[in-house]
């Protein structure tokens, strides 16, 4: 049976020492050396996944070594930070080495493609648990803020949010679908996409950003809440891909509003910048849609909240909540 270090060695270390350019110093000792370029700061975040609340006990391992990674790349991009590189500590019922083959290949094929190296970590026995903290690098003039929202701006969202949380429905047998409609629902669930050339992109255009991670309905509220402001939002206007408007209209708002997994982009900008945004998205490849407008607050002392309407300006009544770690069904 392999030891701790001789896992760590053969599926994380070796190919992390070869990889190590951006890191001063890199796996090996008992801290890494990590430094921005010259004007940028550092932007961290720290992600948790758990066996049975994050994921299926019986997920893909390379599916998960990807989405381990992707979920703190996905805050990166919030920020409009560049990736450098990452931490990781898991807990392993055992060291199988089949599994851990599968699980580092999909985390590093991830890594390479964003050029984010693997700088350090630990392992140890227990329940399957997943640790990742991301390091990257902005200009702290351009980062992506939470509190930067201002009244009057676009509020845009990247991508086709709600594909996930059908995938998590087709799995729980909620909903029955074609199955190539399932294998994308699937996908989106298992691979999400982080959404790092868009981030890098919006610098200097966007004011406030968030991914979503759980939620549209509940991850804009932190936006209103930082920059103290409300929001307007046309439900006629959501990006819904194909497959997802397939199923019943219900099902759609639930799923693109409240759903979360998505790790899609949430970003409020001028609407003097359409241009720029749609010039932003271009260069990243990715599809962004204009879904609504940062209001001013109906009282002093009121509190943060969203007003939906269709597309003909009439008021919708949807009670909808983001996903919450300590009470999710």
């Amino acid at each position: 049976m392999l030891s701790e270090f001789s896992l760590i060695d053969r599926y994380f270390a070796q190919r992390a020492r070869t990889n190590t350019r951006r890191a001063a110093l890199g796996i090996g000792d008992d801290c890494a050396l990590l430094a921005p370029a010259a004007g940028e700061v550092l932007a961290i975040s720290t992600d948790m996944l758990v066996e049975g609340r994050h994921f299926f006990p019986d997920i893909d391992p390379h599916a998960l070594g990807h989405k381990a990674l992707a979920v703190n790349l996905s805050d990166l991009a919030a920020m409009g930070a560049a990736p450098l590189g990452f931490t990781l500590a898991f807990a392993l019922p055992r060291p199988t080495e089949d599994w851990l083959a599968a699980f580092s290949a999909g985390m590093f094929e991830l890594a390479d493609r964003f050029d984010c190296e693997l700088i350090g970590g630990d392992t140890t026995a227990g329940p399957l648990n997943l640790c990742l903290t991301v390091f990257g690098s902005v200009r702290q003039d351009v980062a992506l803020r939470r509190d930067a929202a201002q009244p009057g701006d676009d509020i845009w969202v990247s991508g086709t949010p709600g594909d996930a949380r059908a995938g998590l429905g087709v799995l729980r047998g909620e909903w029955q679908v074609s199955e190539a409609d399932a294998t994308q629902f699937r996908r989106a669930l298992e691979y999400p996409e982080p959404r790092v050339a868009l981030g890098l992109a919006l610098r200097g255009v966007a004011r406030a950003a968030l991914d979503i991670s759980d939620g549209l309905a509940g991850d804009l509220r932190h936006i209103l809440e930082r920059s103290n402001l409300a929001a307007a939002i046309d439900v006629d206007a959501l990006p819904v891909s194909p497959a997802l408007a397939r199923l019943p209209r219900e099902v759609q708002l639930q799923c693109a509003l409240a759903g979360g997994d998505d790790y899609e982009l949430c970003f409020t900008a001028a609407p003097a910048q359409r241009e720029a945004v749609e010039a932003a998205a271009q260069q990243a490849g990715v599809r962004v849609t204009r879904i609504g407008k940062i209001t001013a607050l109906t009282s002093p002392g009121a509190a943060p909240a969203i007003a939906w309407h269709d597309a003909a300006g009439t008021p919708l009544n949807l009670t909808l909540q983001g996903f919450d770690h300590f009470h999710a069904d």
